[in-house]
Parts: structure tokens; sequence; C-alpha cells
């Protein structure tokens, strides 16, 4: 794991996140995260993030991949990036 992070929910409710993967497509940076820091755990929830903040901004502004397309395309490249990685939808 890359790292640990706090993002803030619709709710507007932090939930702390850890970074497993990351990578730029097309100038557009994608996470790949869990909500569970257990790296010795066989089976975990993960998401994929899409940075959608401003170029200048000091803070990334991230959203959670929703659309199937996007999902499937960017989860192939985190499976290529990542061995014995199951990601599903």
């Amino acid at each position: 794991m890359y790292g640990h992070l706090t993002v803030v929910d619709e709710e507007g409710k932090d939930i702390d996140v850890y970074v497993i993967e990351e990578t730029v497509i097309n100038n557009t940076g994608y996470l790949l995260v869990t909500d569970s820091d257990d790296e010795d755990a066989e089976e975990v929830e993960v998401y994929i993030l899409k940075d959608i903040s401003e170029k200048e901004s000091e803070e990334a502004d991230y959203i959670v991949v929703e659309d199937d397309n996007e999902l499937e395309y960017v989860s192939k490249i985190f499976t290529e990036l990542i061995e014995d990685a199951k990601i599903e939808k």
C-alpha cells in the first residue's frame, strides 16, 4: 500500500482509505483504494477514485468511478498493475 488518505463522503463524514495503486490515464489520475488497512485479508472491498481537481488546485478532489465503461477500462489497467488482484464490480 502506498499510504493513507482521508476523504469526505457525500454526507460530509470523514472516511479513511488506503491507497493500493495509482495510475494516470489520458492525463487523469486514478487511485485504487480500500477502506481496510489489513494487507493480509483475503478479500477486501476496493474503490476506484478519479481525480477531478483543477490543475492549479493544491487539494485533490476525487469522485468514485461509477460509469460502467470507465470502471471496466480502469479496472483492467489496475488488474495489469497488480498481480493476483481480483477486482469485482
